[in-house]
């Protein structure tokens, strides 16, 4: 398993929704935690492994031990209150950044790792990073969020992710598409 970057397929696939746990699907996630802490990250949705399921892990602290790791399995963000904008960067994007506006507070809904229901009004960086994780889900990067002037700047920078993708493709060191979807179709059944 990896972090998969920009603008890898799956990262714009609508994920499905996740049906069972299991233990299989639990290592998964704590080889995610690994991922995301290596790459000094707090938070990962799950089709940035190329898993086309609907979930994705946090910790705000970005540290293992420190803080919480947290699971939230088919969330959704229902009412949304104030404006924000802040720096986003993306572990799928690593070294880009760049001003997001996002809603300021969100009531969130998801399911933990347990089964039971998490439901809570958040704000600040979890509502953010629950935000930016949930678009993730749905197929969103941040940068699709930027304005245009903000985007134009960093540009280049995406640009190059591109040309490293295509080059990878072409000496055979990334999966093709159709690779891909036989993957997700396998998870999708097990898990969806």
């Amino acid at each position: 398993m990896q972090i998969i970057h920009f603008p890898h397929p799956t990262l714009r696939y609508k994920s499905k929704p996740v049906k069972k746990v299991d233990a299989e699907l639990r290592a998964m996630i704590g080889e995610m935690f690994d991922l995301m802490y290596q790459a000094r990250g707090i938070g990962l949705a799950a089709n940035q492994v190329g898993i086309p399921l609907r979930f994705f892990i946090m910790n705000l602290a970005g540290e293992k031990g420190e803080g919480e790791e947290l699971v939230f399995i088919n969330p959704t963000i229902g009412r949304t209150t104030g404006t924000d904008e802040a720096e986003e960067g993306c572990l799928s994007l690593p070294g880009v950044y760049g001003p997001v506006l996002r809603p300021a507070e969100i009531l969130f809904s998801a399911y933990m790792l347990n089964g039971q229901k998490f439901e809570q009004k958040v704000d600040g960086m979890f509502a953010r990073c629950v935000q930016h994780e949930t678009d993730h889900l749905d197929g969103i990067m941040f940068t699709d969020r930027m304005d245009d002037e903000s985007l134009y700047e960093i540009q280049p920078q995406v640009d190059q992710f591109e040309l490293t993708f295509e080059r990878l493709r072409s000496e055979g060191k990334l999966p093709t598409d159709e690779e891909i979807v036989k993957f997700q179709n396998e998870l999708e059944a097990k898990y969806a």
